[in-house]
């Protein structure tokens, strides 16, 4: 059958849920200062569900969002944290690979503050390049506009990595960027720039279906990893927002989730997996899924 890529699921949200702390602004990273061998463990989890891709705890790491706290200067101290505790998961499993997550420069689903494409392209080169001697790949989540897409292919290219860029869209509209703007948009950004992957991500996965014949136009290999939220409210786009701010889904257990990942597969999609809300146990149920099919995970 055919070789599937299968991601884990949310690093963020499951860091906070195990925590059982309180959520801040500095959502996943706050859990990574006061519990750093928790994102190990968690890293562990989803390679004994059966992810071979392991997602760095670096998605809001940036100086704009931690000088807020007055924590600015632990910018590379934190970037080495979360590539510690993915290579301890990946050491103690024997496998594995490890993708630099690059996260929104300033905000998720925020493209009214994206940065101009010339000076994003910088930021997200400078992101790529702390990122790209302790991983295997480099992965933009959740950009939101063609502005950003911009940024993000012109910054995270020509690294000697492979770069995979992710795109959400809207809940309700899988064919629309998060800013409005056409998905389909984005096709000539990506035969202009040739990333290695284009995936859609953080959106709900109703929506995905309609999106991947678009980036299959690209002729990439592409792929999706849908969240578990009700929807992104408008509370959570306020400045500084906490995840409490938004409703996860009761409805989506490991087979519903699986049903839609499959279906995905039917699609042409190479590259499952998971994004908020979607765990462990959901990333086991595709790999079984997967299995049985007859694909091979790689």
């Amino acid at each position: 059958m055919t070789d599937i890529t299968l991601l884990d699921g949310s690093i963020g949200q499951e860091l906070v849920k195990r925590s059982g702390d309180p959520a801040t602004p500095l959502w996943s990273t706050q859990v990574m200062i006061d519990h750093p061998a928790l994102v190990a463990a968690v890293h562990a989890d989803y390679f004994a569900a059966g992810a071979t891709i392991a997602s760095t705890n670096t998605y809001a790491t940036y100086e704009s969002r931690l000088e807020k706290v007055g924590l600015g200067d632990r910018v590379d101290e934190l970037i080495a944290t979360a590539l510690d505790q993915a290579e301890t998961a990946r050491t103690a499993h024997g496998s594995g690979r490890i993708a630099g997550v690059i996260g929104p420069l300033l905000a998720s689903y925020r493209p009214d503050l994206v940065v101009p494409p010339e000076d994003a392209a910088a930021r997200f080169g400078a992101r790529a390049a702390r990122l790209v001697p302790r991983v295997d790949l480099l992965l933009a989540e959740t950009v939101s506009s063609l502005n950003e897409a911009e940024g993000a292919l012109r910054g995270g290219t020509g690294h000697g990595k492979p770069f995979w860029i992710a795109f959400t869209v809207e809940d309700h509209d899988g064919t629309r960027l998060r800013s409005g703007e056409p998905l389909s948009d984005v096709l000539a950004l990506i035969a202009a720039y040739r990333p290695d992957a284009v995936l859609i991500n953080c959106t709900r996965p109703e929506a995905i279906a309609a999106a991947l014949p678009i980036l299959a136009q690209s002729g990439l290999p592409f792929g999706a990893y849908a969240n578990g939220f009700v929807e992104v409210s408008e509370e959570f786009k306020a400045d500084m927002p906490t995840v409490d701010a938004l409703q996860n889904r009761t409805d989506l257990t490991p087979a519903a989730y699986a049903d839609m990942a499959m279906g995905w597969v039917g699609q042409g999609a190479t590259i499952i997996g998971g994004c908020c809300e979607v765990g462990p146990d959901h990333i086991a149920e595709i790999a079984r899924r997967l299995r049985r099919a007859g694909h091979a995970i790689v």
